[in-house]
């Protein structure tokens, strides 16, 4: 009977315990701060004539994004996702750029696929590079990134395999995660040609296809599993805690990713952290969902792109420097007025074709 009515009180202490220490976690100082300070990165420069043309461009897309069906705020994020899928498809279609690369599908070891290759890229060089879409991890396809792709594999002399993950909701979070490892495994003994070793190999990805990127690396190295020669990140999400200062202090410049943002951002921090959990269906203090949270030693050269007037600046900003303080070779590229990913608007930007030719030259360096 004694124990009977101790029950609820006990209830009562654990629950009250568990909320302080979530509100403790959520509150305390962000140890991560250290991590903010820009001192060190590189920023594109552009000429005078660049940057006429470069306003002018910025001035079409914003009006296209403005206009874009993908900011129908008013509908909840699962009646938006088909709206955002169609958009991506439509907004990046490579057919205004020109795009003269070959495509053709492949399956990547269970994990569909196609393949992108430059006209100058020898298919039977061995040299090859994974590309991870982004699109919030529901949305985007290899079609939808095609212009950085067909680009990537001009510049880096690869025959790039660019994965169609499988995305949220319909699978959970951890089903990318396990594509995007499968399909290296998978590259690193085929090419377009059939079964043969890689000679090199890159892997990059851009927005939540840099997250996906960054997290593969840290598992190859804890598997000991052979690591690519380089990685490039763009505008990575790299905290899915939602910490990083400048998805608030950004918001109203960041036209391509306010909508998708505006309704939490400006959520009280305790609040964020449980919406963020919501939104991911899985712990966002995890490495694996959450890179920048985790060991970011003994990694390969890494170079991460994201504007200054993005929201996701910092989080590609915080992960730089931390591994670069853990001994990682690591750069942060940045660019002035930037879209979120703006290398996917080539050749229009010619801060794109600036992001490209460092690009260029970093993977030169590490071959």
């Amino acid at each position: 009977m004694i124990f009977t009515t101790y029950i609820p009180l006990l209830l009562i202490g654990v629950f009250g315990l568990c909320a302080v220490w979530l509100i403790y976690r959520v509150l305390r100082k962000d140890p991560l701060a250290q991590f903010d300070c820009p001192q060190g990165q590189q920023l594109i420069v552009t000429n005078k004539a660049d940057q006429v043309a470069s306003k002018a461009a910025l001035k079409q897309i914003n009006q296209r994004l403005r206009s874009s069906r993908a900011n129908s705020t008013s509908l909840s994020l699962r009646r938006r996702v088909p709206i955002i899928r169609e958009v991506m498809e439509q907004f990046f279609a490579t057919e205004e750029v020109n795009c003269v690369s070959r495509f053709s599908p492949v399956d990547a070891g269970g994990v569909s696929a196609e393949w992108v290759i430059a006209p100058d890229v020898d298919a039977d060089n061995n040299r090859r590079l994974l590309y991870i879409h982004g699109g919030a991890f529901v949305a985007g396809s290899p079609k939808s990134h095609r212009i950085i792709t067909s680009k990537l594999s001009e510049i880096s002399n690869c025959s790039v395999l660019s994965i169609d993950y499988r995305l949220m909701p319909e699978h959970p979070r951890m089903a990318g995660v396990e594509d995007c490892r499968s399909s290296y495994q998978w590259l690193l003994e085929h090419g377009p040609q059939g079964r043969k070793p890689a000679s090199t190999m890159f892997v990059a990805g851009d927005s939540a296809g840099g997250n996906l990127t960054l997290s593969l690396l840290a598992w190859l190295r804890d598997r000991g599993l052979t690591p690519p020669n380089a990685a490039v990140a763009f505008s990575p999400v790299t905290d899915l805690r939602m910490r990083s200062p400048s998805i608030r202090d950004n918001l109203q410049f960041d036209i391509m990713l306010k909508p998708l943002a505006h309704r939490i951002a400006k959520l009280p921090r305790i609040v964020l952290s449980i919406a963020a959990r919501l939104l991911a269906k899985h712990n966002t203090y995890d490495p694996v969902v959450s890179p920048l949270l985790g060991d970011l030693s003994r990694l390969p050269p890494i170079l991460i792109l994201a504007s200054e007037h993005e929201i996701l600046r910092d989080d590609g900003r915080r992960y730089v420097n931390k591994a670069v303080a853990a001994g990682t070779n690591a750069t942060f590229l940045s660019s002035e007025e930037m879209p979120h990913v703006w290398p996917i608007f080539y050749p229009q930007l010619p801060e794109a074709r600036l992001a490209f030719e460092r690009i260029e030259t970093f993977f030169e360096q590490q071959v």
